[in-house]
């Protein structure tokens, strides 16, 4: 089961699976957080491919969640739905509580109630909040969250850790740094900035454009997942939970400007740039260590800043017939 089949990050890992041939339950509640109809445009994608079965549902529902599970005993379940976005998270807490908490627990129910062989999870690097290292590693501290968004993250985790202790049941959680790439999300950074540059309206740059991101290409985020998915992690020593947590980030933060130049040059117009402070519950940088990553798996991200939004702007303009 992919759970957000017809969210961004939730599309392509459904669509890698049925293209490896796998059977897959695609489960999405369709909300109006954003455009449905780009989700709508997502899921005739998928409906296409005959081993894709769609379900309309809400995580929150404990009675549907476990009864879908009794019928299908899933093997792998990779859950990506959430309710997303840091400054959503300030204006409207309890869709964080129901998407985020409550749903992932009625998902680890029914995961261990029916023997999943692996449940892999999205975290965030909003996680780390606060933490002025960098790159940041999975073993640092993630004690300080700066949005209530990344606080019900940082909930995933220790949840999913307490299932796998008491129930042994393998978890792997994934820290996403910033994907970005076809079929996005029109709430995040390079798609706003790209819709507005294009309308000739202004782009917001928070902290007055001194912001560094570790752009993630969707296709090594989800070739990245892919390869965990049968990644099942062991039980460690002395009875150790078999629980991973993984940093899935392109480990070279880029500058905001610099991103926006590259936009530019693609997109053939200049951005009328309105420079912000800084906003409640942002950071700014953000850098990922993969290190565990790459040990574990051998794969590292490669997409280029530069061919990523080559990649996605052709996109952009071939949805919107621009």
């Amino acid at each position: 089961m992919v759970t957000g089949a017809a969210g961004f990050i939730g599309f392509h890992i459904a669509r890698r699976l049925l293209g490896e041939g796998r059977d897959v339950v695609g489960l999405d509640n369709l909300n109006a957080y954003y455009d449905p109809k780009l989700k709508q445009a997502r899921l005739e994608i998928l409906r296409a491919d005959p081993r894709f079965t769609f379900v309309q549902a809400d995580l929150a529902d404990r009675a549907g969640v476990a009864e879908l599970f009794a019928r299908h005993r899933f093997a792998e379940v990779v859950h990506l739905a959430a309710q997303a976005g840091v400054r959503y998270s300030i204006e409207q807490p309890d869709a964080y509580v129901d998407a985020n908490l409550q749903g992932f627990g009625n998902l680890l129910e029914g995961c261990r109630r029916n023997q999943c062989r692996h449940l892999l999870y999205a975290s965030s690097s909003s996680v780390y909040g606060a933490n002025a290292k960098v790159p940041f590693s999975v073993g640092d501290m993630t004690d300080h969250p700066l949005s209530f968004y990344a606080a019900t993250k940082k909930a995933n985790e220790m949840m999913a850790y307490s299932y796998s202790h008491l129930y042994r049941l393998p978890v792997t959680g994934l820290r996403f740094f910033t994907i970005y790439g076809s079929w996005g999300r029109p709430d995040m950074a390079i798609f706003l900035f790209t819709k507005a540059i294009i309308e000739g309206r202004p782009i917001k740059l928070f902290n007055h454009g001194r912001m560094r991101r570790d752009f993630t290409h969707i296709e090594d985020a989800s070739r990245i997942v892919l390869r965990l998915i049968d990644h099942v992690p062991p039980a460690g020593p002395a009875g150790a939970a078999p629980a991973r947590i993984y940093n899935i980030g392109n480990q070279h933060p880029e500058e905001l400007l610099d991103v926006v130049a590259l936009l530019e040059k693609q997109l053939g117009r200049s951005a009328v740039k309105d420079m912000l402070p800084m906003q409640p519950g942002d950071v700014p940088q953000t850098f990922a260590d993969v290190s565990d990553l790459l040990r574990d798996t051998g794969l590292k991200p490669g997409v280029s800043i530069a061919d990523g939004i080559a990649e996605f702007v052709a996109w952009y303009r071939g949805y919107y017939r621009i």
